[in-house]
C-alpha cells in the first residue's frame, strides 16, 4: 500500500496505475490539471519579469537602476516574499486542502497581474517593481504546495517522473514566458501593452486550468498557525534539521539555485556586453538554458529506471561545474562589434560552442536537482512535508538573495561576468564534494549507479518486493568483491550492510563500506566482542526502521554455487523480528570482481568481455516465523535459477 496515496484520499484507483512512463501522467486528472496550473503560473512569472527587465536594459534610460543591475534588482525583488512568507505558506498548505489553497493564489494572480497590466500601460517602474515583489509572494505561496501535491498522489515509482515532468514543464513555461516576453515587447509603440493584456489572459487561463484539480485533503488539519514569519522560519528550520539527509539536500538544492541564479539574472546583460547581441540573443540563452534543464529533468526518470535516485546528483554537479568554467574560456575574448542580430549572432562559429556550455550546463543541473526533490519529499514526514518545503524555500531564498548581492558586489570591483561564471563553476566543485561528504549517501549511490550502468548492463525482477519504507532484512547470495554495491544500486533506500570484517581492509572497497556505515563481524572464537556488537548493531538498524543486508553464506562464493547459510539470520531475528527479502545476483559469477580465476579478482577482468550483463531476482518477503536457514537458501536458489535479463538464463561458469 502507497502510503502517500492513502493520505492523500483523493486519489481515483484507476489513475493510480502503472504508466508506461512520465508523459502518461499528462493524461490523469491527478497530474494534468496541477501540471498546466502550475506551467501557467511559471510561463507568466517569466514572462512578466522579462519583459520587464527587457524594458528597463534596453528601452528605458534611468537612472536610479542602470541596465547592469536590472536583472539583479528585479530578481532580488521577486526572491524577497521567499525569505519573509515560506514559513506562514508552509502552515497553511500543511492545515487546507491543498487545491482550495492554490485556487486562492491563482486568483491572487489575476489581481497582481491586473495591477501589473497598469505599469506596463503607463511606464511606470515603481508600479512594476512592486508586482515583481507581489509575484514573489505568489510563488511563495504555490511553491509548499507544488511539491507537496505530488507526493500526496504519486507513488516512489512515480514521484522521480513527476518531478523531472513539473521541473522540465517548469523551465519550458520559463522559456515560452522569456521569449514571448522579449519579442512582444520589442514590438515597437505597442509592445508594452501587449505584455499587459498577454499577462492578464494567462492569469485567467491559469486559474481556469485550476478549477478540475482533484481534492487533496490537509495532512495535519488542527495545526495551529503561528503568523510570526520570523520564529516560524525559526522552527521551520529546526523541523527541516532534524532528519540531517533531508536538511543538507536542502542545502544542495539551495547552493543549485544559487548557482542558477547568476546566470539567469546575467542573461541579458551577457548577451549585449559580452556576446554584443540584441534582444533577441538574449533570448536565445534562455531558450538554450530552458531546454538543456528540460531534458536534463526528463532523462532522470530513464537514467533511474524509475526509482529515487540520489547517484545522479554528483553526475549532475561535475557537469555543472565543468561547462560553466569552458563557458568563461568559450566567452572571453569575443572581438567587440556593434549589436548583433540573432542571425548574425548564430554565424560566428565560437558562439556555438558557448551555446553548448549554456545547454550542458543547464543539462546536469536538471540530473542535479530533480533526484533531490524527490529524495525531500520521499523521505519528509506527510503531516510536516510542506513545511519542510517551506523550509527549502526560506534557504533557496537567502542563497538567491546573496548571489544576487555578491554578483552584484564583483561587478562593483570590475569583475567581468565570464570572470563571475568562471568563479561559480569553482565554487560549485568545492561546495559539492563538501556536501558530498556530509551526506556520503549521494556518493554511494554514483558509484552504485555507476557499477550497474558502466561497469555492469544491470537488471533487477522483482525490485517492487523491496520495501519502500518501514524495516526489512535482504538476504542474498555472495557472489563477488561488488554485490553490495549492486545491492545498493537496486535499492531506493540506504542499506545497512553486516560485512566480514576482512573486508574493510581491502582498498578502496574498505573505505567504501567505512563510509556506507556497514557493520563490520568476526567469527565468535576470533572476536567475541566485535561479533556480539555486530547483532546489536544489526537489531538497531531494524528498530530504526532501516534496511538491514547480510550474505548469509559468510563469505564469497568459490565455485558460484550458493553455500550453506549460517545461523547468524536466527539471531538476528531473536534480537529484532522483521520481513525478510529473499535475493538472489544471477550471471555474476565470473564477471570483473568475482574470484573464477585462481588468484582471485581481476586477474582476467575482460574475459567476458566489457558490459556483462547480470541481474538481480528478487522474491517476495518471508515473515519472521517462518525464516529457516536451509529453506531460506534454497529459496534464494530457486531465484538464482529464474529466468533474468529478459530472458536470459544463468550461464554456467566458465572453465578456469
Amino acid at each position: 500500500m502507497n502510503t502517500n496515496n492513502a493520505i492523500a484520499g483523493a486519489v481515483p484507483e484507476a489513475d493510480a496505475q502503472p504508466h508506461p512512463n512520465q508523459f502518461a501522467l499528462l493524461k490523469q486528472r491527478r497530474f494534468a490539471p496541477f501540471f498546466w496550473t502550475q506551467f501557467s503560473g511559471a510561463a507568466n512569472d517569466n514572462l512578466f519579469k522579462f519583459a520587464f527587465t527587457v524594458m528597463v536594459t534596453y528601452q528605458l534610460q534611468i537612472s536610479w537602476l542602470p541596465p547592469a543591475m536590472a536583472g539583479l534588482v528585479i530578481g532580488a525583488l521577486f526572491i524577497l516574499p521567499f525569505l519573509l512568507f515560506s514559513a506562514t505558506s508552509g502552515q497553511l498548505t500543511d492545515k487546507y486542502d491543498k487545491t482550495k489553497v492554490i485556487r486562492f493564489v491563482k486568483n491572487l494572480e489575476i489581481a497582481i497581474m491586473l495591477l501589473a497590466a497598469y505599469g506596463f500601460w503607463n511606464d511606470n517602474v515603481v508600479v512594476l517593481l512592486a508586482c515583481t515583489f507581489l509575484m514573489g509572494l505568489h510563488s511563495t505561496l504555490f511553491g509548499p504546495v507544488k511539491f507537496a501535491y505530488l507526493p500526496q498522489v504519486l507513488n516512489e515509482r512515480e514521484l522521480t517522473g513527476g518531478n523531472g515532468m513539473v521541473e522540465m514543464g517548469t523551465f519550458v513555461a520559463i522559456l515560452l514566458g522569456n521569449v514571448v516576453g522579449g519579442l512582444i515587447v520589442a514590438i515597437p509603440e505597442v509592445g508594452r501593452h501587449d505584455v499587459a493584456i498577454a499577462c492578464v489572459l494567462l492569469a485567467l487561463a491559469g486559474r481556469a486550468v485550476a478549477q478540475f484539480i482533484p481534492q487533496a485533503p490537509a495532512t495535519d488539519p488542527g495545526l495551529k498557525i503561528n503568523w510570526n514569519p520570523v520564529s516560524e522560519t525559526w522552527r521551520n528550520l529546526k523541523l527541516a534539521h532534524g532528519n540531517l539527509v533531508v536538511f543538507r539536500s536542502l542545502l544542495g538544492i539551495s547552493w543549485m539555485w544559487f548557482f542558477g541564479a547568476v546566470f539567469l539574472s546575467q542573461f541579458p546583460s551577457f548577451a549585449k556586453e559580452v556576446l554584443h547581441g540584441n534582444e533577441q540573443v538574449a533570448s536565445l540563452l534562455l531558450v538554450v538554458f530552458s531546454v538543456g534543464i528540460g531534458t536534463g529533468s526528463l532523462l532522470c526518470e530513464v537514467l533511474s529506471r524509475r526509482h529515487v535516485e540520489i547517484g545522479l546528483v554528483p553526475l549532475g554537479a561535475i557537469g555543472m561545474s565543468v561547462f560553466a568554467i569552458d563557458l568563461y574560456f568559450a566567452s572571453r575574448g569575443l572581438p567587440p562589434s556593434a549589436a548583433m542580430t540573432l542571425g548574425q549572432f548564430t554565424a560566428v562559429g565560437a558562439h556555438w560552442r558557448v551555446m553548448a556550455d549554456l545547454a550542458l550546463l543547464s543539462l546536469f543541473a536538471g540530473l542535479y536537482s530533480v533526484p533531490m526533490y524527490a529524495l525531500i519529499q520521499l523521505r519528509a514526514q506527510p503531516t510536516h512535508r510542506a513545511r519542510i518545503i517551506a523550509a527549502n524555500n526560506i534557504l533557496n531564498a537567502l542563497f538567491m538573495i546573496a548571489s544576487s548581492i555578491i554578483a552584484g558586489l564583483l561587478l562593483k570591483l570590475g569583475m567581468t561576468i565570464p570572470q563571475i561564471f568562471l568563479l561559480v563553476g569553482l565554487a560549485n566543485a568545492v561546495v559539492a564534494f563538501y556536501i558530498f561528504m556530509l551526506v556520503p549517501e549521494y556518493l554511494l549511490r554514483f558509484i552504485a549507479w555507476i557499477a550497474s550502468r558502466l561497469v555492469y548492463r544491470f537488471k533487477v525482477t522483482g525490485d517492487d518486493h523491496i520495501p519502500v519504507q518501514g524495516a526489512a532484512i535482504l538476504v542474498c547470495n555472495h557472489v563477488s568483491f561488488v554485490d553490495a554495491v549492486l545491492l545498493m544500486a537496486a535499492s531506493p533506500r540506504p542499506i545497512y550492510f553486516v560485512m566480514d570484517h576482512r573486508i574493510f581492509k581491502v582498498p578502496v572497497l574498505g573505505w567504501l563500506f567505512k563510509l556506507a556505515k556497514a557493520i563490520p563481524i568476526a567469527p565468535r572464537k576470533e572476536d567475541p566482542v566485535a561479533y556480539e556488537a555486530a547483532f546489536d548493531a544489526a537489531a538497531k538498524v531494524l528498530r530504526e526502521g532501516d534496511l538491514l543486508a547480510i550474505f548469509p553464506e559468510g563469505g564469497i562464493t568459490h565455485d558460484g554455487e550458493v553455500q550453506e547459510f549460517k545461523g547468524g539470520i536466527m539471531k538476528i531475528l531473536e534480537r529484532q523480528p522483521a520481513p525478510v527479502i529473499p535475493m538472489a545476483l544471477t550471471n555474476l559469477w565470473g564477471s570483473y570482481f568475482s574470484r573464477v580465476e585462481q588468484g582471485g579478482a581481476m586477474v582476467r577482468p575482460f574475459r567476458r568481455g566489457l558490459f556483462n550483463r547480470v541481474g538481480l531476482n528478487v522474491g517476495p518477503a518471508i515473515p519472521p516465523a517462518l525464516v529457516q536457514p536451509e529453506a531460506l537458501r534454497q529459496q534464494v536458489a530457486q531465484l538464482l535459477a529464474a529466468p533474468t535479463v529478459e530472458g536470459l538464463r544463468p550461464r554456467a561458469p566458465d572453465p578456469v
